[in-house]
């Protein structure tokens, strides 16, 4: 069964194009209708390239075996690359943020996708996100010293700081558990930080305890 056409009075094809466009994040109808009608104008070999490069997407990305970050083999870039350190590791909510961090240039460890927040509202708990691996991964390796929570600076964030904190204080394995300095302001994400704020907040990073 065909789709319905919500914009009866144009070509089902670009009405259904604009409804995709909206599915992505931050696309308003505006905004929708604007890259629909860019994309008309575009050749034929440049819309089947965006259309190839949506299907790649999803077939040739697969997370990293370690730390849970976006690869194109089964050992991302980072994990692999023997000038990191190796005793660090830098716990992040989303691969976005991986990159965020990595262009600011403020660390040099490893680092862990939890891939989302504690959000009890959302019924999103532990176990909906990366943490087991997380935990599997410390405790397999005595090279990690230290975890440095970068969660986002709201409630979910703080939340999945808590748990992770929690978790470490109990186990066996002894690690320094750090968080990143206030330098990021309250209830922001750190997709959004300039690169500046950045690395006054990893640069400044103090143990959990002290920050929560």
């Amino acid at each position: 069964m065909s789709p319905v056409n919500k914009f009866p009075f144009m070509p089902r094809a670009l009405s259904q194009l604009i409804e995709s466009f909206r599915l992505l994040p931050g696309i308003g109808p505006k905004t929708a209708q604007k890259l629909a009608f860019s994309t008309l104008k575009m050749s034929s070999e440049q819309v089947k390239d965006i259309s190839n490069s949506l299907a790649n997407i999803k077939s040739e990305i697969i997370y990293c075996q370690y730390c849970q970050n976006i690869s194109e083999n089964s050992i991302c870039n980072i994990c692999t690359d023997n000038n990191r350190d190796n005793s660090i590791i830098c716990v992040v909510e989303e691969v976005m943020d991986v990159y965020v961090l990595e262009k600011s240039g403020a660390f040099k460890g490893k680092f862990h996708v939890l891939h989302g927040s504690i959000s009890p509202a959302n019924g999103i708990g532990p176990d909906e996100i990366r943490i087991k691996e997380l935990v599997n991964r410390v405790q397999s390796d005595s090279l990690i010293k230290e975890i440095v929570i970068a969660t986002n600076l709201n409630l979910e964030g703080e939340a999945t700081a808590m748990y992770i904190n929690q978790i470490f204080s109990k186990s066996e394995h002894k690690i320094k558990i750090t968080r990143l300095a206030r330098g990021l302001p309250s209830g922001s994400d750190i997709e959004y930080a300039d690169e500046t704020t950045i690395l006054h907040a990893m640069g400044s990073r103090v143990n959990i305890d002290e920050s929560l």
